[in-house]
């Protein structure tokens, strides 16, 4: 490659990582550049730690034969067949010994030293080149400290020198472009993760300041578990975490799947909102959920039972209301989250399924919204709520119906 290649293909990278490309459009514009300039790349592989509460990071891979890039997401490689995989690999003996280059010809026969190199030697793969571009720690994330690259080829005699001291000089703007668009994902990853996913984008889309907020009106959804508190009294402390992660998985997703945002996590109980234009839509949406929770909860508690550990079901109050949702807080400490007496008032009226021995009620405004007749609704009663002025007319529901 030329000095003026060689130029080209950095400032195509800076341009193309300000405009926020995705990783694989990233690898994929940069390889097909770079073997259009005469690089004899087959296969490049490139991987990146993140902050995500599942994957540990995500890998890219681009080869010749393929026109797009493709992407994987990896899990945790701190132990386990993972663990063992890793530490084999010519990354983890580079990073143990300080190394941020690592050349290997691959023979075309006899002894091999890494396992992965047999599938290059299979691949007719002739030359390996491993880099890893650092962070200082400032510029960390978590896990995410550095950008893995490998790059091969299939030329008999392997890179030359010069090509070898293109990637060298290539490969930290790469990094650059891939840190970046990596950067806003854990940016959106994060801000969904903790405030929601509609909150989130709101706010990556700007909507921090501070009393900023929208009246809507919208479906409420608070649930909680029942007998939350004895369970957490009498089961050993260590398995209180995993209860709430395993019934916290299967109400969140049923809210998800059905278009809901869940807003907040209150111990035991979920607060979500399922906005819609049309009211009907949106308590239709609301109800499937629930149907779909009280699903996921039955094959849980299933499984729970044949491993020996406690059970437990879920509570649910669902309500149509006029709410504020925006940011509330002080100038140091904000929250994305909807204000108002509606708020109080569905989860008054989850409270209340203890004292009626229902799982589900909902309010008589979210009744009359219910476009669907097949949805069947009978009253339980009037009832004065905790902290809620007029006695609210209560009704449950029979998912089957």
């Amino acid at each position: 490659m030329t000095e003026a290649e060689i130029a080209k293909l950095a400032s195509w990278l800076a341009k193309a990582g300000l405009e926020g490309k995705m990783e694989t459009l990233l690898l994929e514009g940069f390889c097909s550049r770079a073997a259009a300039a005469g690089l004899p790349l087959m296969r490049v592989i490139l991987f990146i730690d993140t902050l995500h509460p599942i994957h540990e990071g995500r890998a890219f891979r681009w080869e010749r034969e393929i026109p797009q890039a493709t992407l994987t997401e990896y899990g945790r490689t701190a132990e386990g067949e993972a663990a063992e995989r890793w530490r084999s690999n010519p990354f983890f003996r580079m990073l143990t010994e300080g190394e941020s280059v690592m050349r290997r010809r691959i023979p075309a026969e006899g002894d091999l030293e890494f396992p992965m190199f047999a599938e290059y030697r299979e691949a007719s793969i002739t030359d390996f080149l491993a880099i890893i571009n650092r962070f200082a720690e400032d510029g960390a994330i978590g896990e995410m400290d550095c950008v893995y690259s490998a790059w091969t080829t299939d030329r008999p005699e392997g890179f030359t020198d010069e090509e070898i001291g293109a990637l060298k000089r290539l490969a930290p703007f790469l990094g650059l472009a891939i840190k970046s668009a990596s950067l806003a994902r854990i940016a959106a990853t994060l801000v969904e993760t903790y405030l929601g996913r509609d909150a989130g984008r709101r706010v990556l889309r700007g909507r921090i300041e501070r009393g900023v907020a929208d009246r809507i009106k919208t479906v409420l959804w608070f649930s909680d578990l029942r007998n939350y508190t004895r369970i957490s009294e009498t089961a050993p402390p260590e398995e209180i975490i995993p209860l709430l992660n395993d019934y916290a998985d299967a109400v969140v997703s049923s809210i998800h799947e059905h278009d809901g945002d869940v807003l907040k996590l209150i111990g035991d109980g979920v607060l979500a909102i399922f906005p819609a234009e049309e009211r009907s839509r949106a308590c239709a949406a609301a109800l499937d959920a629930a149907g779909a929770a009280q699903e996921a909860v039955a094959a849980l508690n299933a499984r729970r039972f044949d491993m020996g550990l406690p059970q437990t079901e879920m509570y649910l109050g669902l309500h149509l209301g006029e709410v504020f949702y925006g940011n509330i807080g002080s100038k140091e400490r904000l929250d994305f989250t909807v204000v108002g007496p509606a708020v109080n008032e569905v989860s008054r009226i989850a409270a209340m399924c203890r004292s009626v021995d229902q799982p589900i009620l909902v309010s008589a405004a979210f009744a009359a919204s219910v476009a669907d007749n097949r949805r069947a609704f009978a009253s339980v009663g009037r009832f004065a709520l905790r902290g809620v002025g007029k006695p609210q007319e209560l009704f449950t529901l029979d998912l089957l119906a």
